[in-house]
């Protein structure tokens, strides 16, 4: 049976169920079909977009398509709302705080970084347990002054924010949704008393004149200036969201490029070469590409606000009400041969201007130019190892990657 015959054959609650695990076990074939055949599906508790050009609408139409059920979990974050003043205020501010310049820098220290764990691991280590998440967390430390506290605590507490606003919605399958829940909300306590700690003590800093030059120092620099509306309760947020936003999302990347390099015997050898001899830069367009095939978030959920009709133009041209949870299938958009030629073949000298790993309209990644040097360069010292081979599978806890061994020859 195909896979549509499939789901048309199956009960009504039992078809997202089906979709889910399809696009877990079989993604590739099963979007391909899609796009031919159905490339919007409505299904009782959502609606998925499988094509590109619909993707494309669906996060670009931010008055249309909404992130209200970030709402709940994030609260008065900015990255919770749209189209609103503080959403654009304070994103304009958080992007002016971070040391874009430094970059290079920040590559460098990634890069080193990764390589002392590695040197110090001797021949074998669990990537997510002892290096995926400690090296954004150490850079998180570093660049952004989270620092003054166990970086064990800041990864359990991005991890809980993580799992709750992004693998925790009402159609996931989430095996226990209150404790998760629970879990959130007891982490957002304690970040709250360690950021507001940081908070007193960098004012008390500023105040005499003698404060530091880091992120939550510059916040407060503006929130004191009284020239915009950004008080301490933003600089409480926006701080969180920095640690919220680089850890796990890095972690299961890196965790990703990986796995699929390792399963490419035709491109591990190139990506090993140009990861040793090669610069930097040049191991960007294995790990963009790679995570084409295999992304962190093959999907990003939105709420309609107003009819629109998704496959505009075509036979399969379906409009959706407003309050329908719809899916815009990302990665089955970057197999669509409509956005990227040849998408079957893996090629790191293409073009990834439509590529969804970071996301993609005004909820992009807000610190996409942090992001992919840091994921590339955990990755390249990896790939660096002489004799790298995984010793295990990719082990997921509720979507993300909390096991995968890998050896190397020492």
């Amino acid at each position: 049976m195909s896979y549509l015959a499939r789901i048309d054959a199956a009960g009504p609650a039992e078809r997202w169920p089906l979709v889910r695990q399809l696009m877990r076990s079989e993604p590739l074939p099963f979007y391909e079909e899609m796009r031919r055949d159905r490339p919007v599906l409505a299904l009782p508790e959502l609606t998925l977009a499988f094509r590109a050009a619909d993707c494309l609408l669906i996060l670009r139409r931010h008055d249309d398509f909404g992130v209200d059920l970030y709402q709940p979990k994030q609260g008065d974050y900015f990255m919770a709302q749209d189209d609103t003043a503080d959403h654009w205020r304070d994103k304009s501010i958080m992007k002016s705080v971070l040391d874009f310049e430094r970059i290079p820098e920040m590559r460098t220290f990634v890069g080193e970084r990764t390589a002392e764990i590695l040197n110090d691991a001797g021949g074998t280590i669990d990537l997510p347990k002892s290096l995926t998440r400690a090296v954004p967390v150490a850079l998180v430390q570093k660049f952004f002054g989270l620092d003054e506290h166990r970086a064990s605590d800041l990864i359990e507490w991005s991890y809980w924010n993580q799992q709750d606003a992004f693998h925790n919605q009402p159609f996931d399958d989430a095996p226990d949704p209150d404790a998760i829940v629970a879990a959130r909300k007891k982490a957002n306590i304690r970040l709250a008393l360690y950021i507001g700690r940081l908070v007193l003590e960098r004012s008390a800093l500023i105040k005499i004149g003698a404060g530091r030059n880091d992120v939550i120092s510059r916040l407060l620099k503006i929130s004191f200036s009284d020239g915009v509306q950004f008080g301490l309760k933003k600089v409480l947020f926006n701080s969180g969201g920095l640690l919220i936003g680089a850890v796990e999302t890095t972690s299961h990347a890196v965790c990703n490029i990986i796995a699929e390099i390792l399963a490419r015997p035709d491109v591990l050898a190139e990506a090993r070469r140009v990861a040793t001899n090669g610069p930097a830069e040049a191991f960007d367009g294995f790990a963009m590409e790679a995570l084409r095939f295999r992304p962190a978030f093959p999907y990003f959920f939105r709420t309609c606000h107003k009819p629109t009709e998704l496959a505009g133009g075509t036979s399969f041209a379906a409009e959706v009400r407003p309050d329908t949870t719809v899916l815009a299938v990302t990665h089955s958009a970057m197999m669509d041969p409509a956005s990227f030629s040849n998408p079957a073949t893996f090629d790191p000298d293409r073009s990834q201007g439509d590529n969804f790993t970071l996301g993609l309209g005004i909820h992009e990644c807000l610190g996409r130019p942090i992001a992919k040097p840091m994921f590339s360069e955990i990755a390249r010292q990896i790939f660096r190892l002489p004799g790298l081979k995984a010793t295990g599978p990719v082990v997921l806890g509720n979507q993300v990657p909390d096991s995968y061994p890998v050896s190397w020859t020492v």
